[in-house]
């Protein structure tokens, strides 16, 4: 089977079409940074978008009539169940507008996919967007009441890479228990139960290990003296912009970082240990979160070809289960994957309600 993904980033959109399981296109599709900045909002983009796609799939001469469906990134919705979910008028509606409260590239996914759909008729999918929530309610309490934890992590990566280690056991992913680790520009550790993310770090609201461009963890009375005078706005980039190895060193390159470290930069190799460290503890807690029943603990994202990072965590973590490294990102794989599964009755497609599956306890 063919599937065409579409993943939207800020000033570039990720596009691929592939075959079973081989590439045959990929393509980064820079936009005009200048043009995006026109439009007053992110979905506002999508005709210019689109048809920046369009015209440099006629240059490469390829034809995307013939896919079996289109999935695109999900993004703006309500929180959900992992899964592959049919692109509906709630989905374009949600994702459209910013359901959930967040503004990201990542919505014009179900909308660009959609568009294509239409246009050549076939389906249109989203596979494990941002907002799968499956929490059980012990990881959602805190020492404060009206605060509560929700599920911000790579579900699609995390998810992909845990389906294809079960593969890799012959079990499937729904009879699997397993921590896994996204380890790229963001930094995601979760639990894996029977097919569920049971509990993890919500990385948008700044929980878990530092990441090149989060802060993570931080205690609390600091962070309350840290922004004293300084704009709200400032402070909350800390969780995804500008906390991390930016925070410290004015810098998002892993590589840069690691390059500093060798060459005697004390701060830096700190910082690097210090990440490490920290992913080293997350997945410490999830064990605990599991029982002590992980089967692994897997590593996937960019940092992962980093043998010094896996070297790192399996020193600190391979008495809980087999580390096992899963270097890079599979998003595109994994979204043209999930389709396949629909189409091919492997798994059932969801119908999104719009609804979320946590929206407080009932105390």
């Amino acid at each position: 089977m063919k599937i065409f993904t579409i993943n939207p980033g800020s000033t570039s959109t990720k596009i691929a079409l592939i075959e079973n399981e081989t590439v045959l296109f990929s393509k980064n599709v820079a936009h005009d940074a200048d043009k995006l900045e026109e439009f007053d909002s992110i979905s506002a983009q999508l005709p210019y978008r689109k048809e920046t796609i369009l015209n440099l799939l006629s240059e490469a001469n390829i034809s995307v009539s013939d896919v079996d469906a289109f999935v695109g990134r999900g993004g703006g919705l309500i929180s959900m169940e992992g899964g592959v979910y049919e692109i509906n008028s709630l989905i374009l509606d949600h994702a459209t507008r910013g359901a959930n409260g967040i503004q990201h590239p990542a919505q014009l996914g179900p909308q660009i996919a959609h568009e294509f759909a239409v246009l050549y008729q076939k389906p249109a999918f989203v596979v494990n967007p941002p907002d799968v929530d499956e929490f059980q309610d012990l990881a959602r309490m805190t020492g404060i009441k009206g605060i509560y934890r929700t599920s911000h992590l790579h579900a699609l990566n995390l998810k992909e890479t845990a389906i294809r280690h079960a593969a890799v056991l012959g079990k499937p992913y729904e009879k699997c228990s397993f921590i896994v680790c996204h380890i790229g520009g963001g930094i995601s550790v979760s639990a894996h139960k029977n097919g569920k993310m049971t509990d993890g770090f919500d990385i948008v609201g700044g929980e878990g290990p530092m990441a090149p461009t989060r802060c993570g963890s931080v205690p609390v009375s600091g962070l309350l003296q840290y922004i004293n005078g300084k704009d709200l706005k400032e402070v909350k980039s800390l969780c995804t912009k500008n906390g991390g190895f930016v925070s410290h060193l004015g810098i998002s390159d892993a590589v840069e970082l690691t390059k500093r470290a060798g060459n005697g930069d004390r701060e830096a190799k700190l910082i690097w240990d210090s990440m490490i460290y920290q992913i080293g503890k997350a997945i410490g807690s999830m064990a605990v979160v599991l029982h002590g029943t992980a089967e692994a603990v897997l590593l996937g994202g960019g940092m992962v070809h980093s043998q010094d990072l896996v070297n790192q965590i399996k020193e600190s973590c391979e008495w809980i289960a087999p580390v096992c490294a899963y270097p890079g990102e599979f998003e595109m794989e994994a979204m043209a994957s999930g389709a396949v599964r629909v189409l091919n009755g492997e798994e059932k497609v969801k119908v999104y309600t719009g609804k979320p599956v946590w929206n407080g306890f009932d105390f």
